[in-house]
């Protein structure tokens, strides 16, 4: 009984955890036509307020059956053409786009009280823009991409010698994996969403035309 007391008690204070957003407001007169501009509008936005990982972004995707995960990546370029991170192509993201390209992102950046979510069909980039981005990286982060079988079973004594293998193997001279690279999700519908008072929240919905401009409309909180 005194478990279940317990139990109860700490629900009740789970579900009292609120916040009243009031900071700013989001209209279809005060964005941009253009998805892209928008998102490149709120994002020197959220760079120049100081946000802690500002480029971290969640990435969904899904086996072939529809399975879905998730997991916190990094935004590390981003165009009209779409926004590009980068992985192990051996890991369980990258079997899962090889089966199902499908994926959708999501920015929270609390301190704007405000949320950009993404969905579209996901591609490799090609094999020199993952080489300019693998060679811009600390050694060691070079080295780690080659010790690390993403998603695989292992120790960490075994992680610790394939580093000190690697290490030895390459010195300064870390080339590019070829189970390592970029992937640029190409969106189809971007969401800005804007915290207001009494979850009364602004959504301006872009949806892509098949002439590649932008259909915008405001759905409900």
């Amino acid at each position: 009984m005194l478990y279940s007391s317990v139990i109860k008690t700490m629900k009740k204070e789970i579900a009292d955890i609120r916040k009243d957003y009031m900071l700013q407001t989001l209209g279809e007169s005060n964005v941009e036509e253009d998805a892209i501009s928008q998102f490149t509008k709120w994002w020197n936005e959220a760079v120049n307020s100081a946000i802690d990982e500002v480029n971290a972004m969640t990435l969904a995707t899904a086996s072939k059956e529809g399975v879905p995960s998730a997991r916190i990546v990094l935004l590390k370029d981003y165009d009209e053409r779409g926004f590009v991170f980068f992985t192990n192509y051996n890991s369980q993201k990258g079997n899962e786009l090889n089966t199902n390209p499908h994926a959708a992102l999501v920015f929270f950046w609390k301190e704007l009280e405000r949320q950009i979510r993404i969905q579209g069909v996901v591609e490799k980039i090609n094999s020199d823009e993952s080489d300019i981005y693998f060679f811009s990286r600390p050694i060691g982060s070079r080295i780690g991409a080659w010790a690390s079988p993403q998603s695989i079973v292992i120790d960490r004594k075994m992680l610790e010698e394939k580093v000190k293998l690697y290490t030895e193997q390459f010195g300064e001279n870390v080339p590019r994996p070829p189970f390592w690279g970029g992937y640029r999700l190409m969106p189809f519908i971007i969401e800005f969403w804007q915290g207001r008072s009494n979850r009364l929240h602004d959504r301006i919905h872009y949806t892509k035309n098949t002439d590649m401009s932008w259909k915008l409309e405001r759905l409900a909180p």
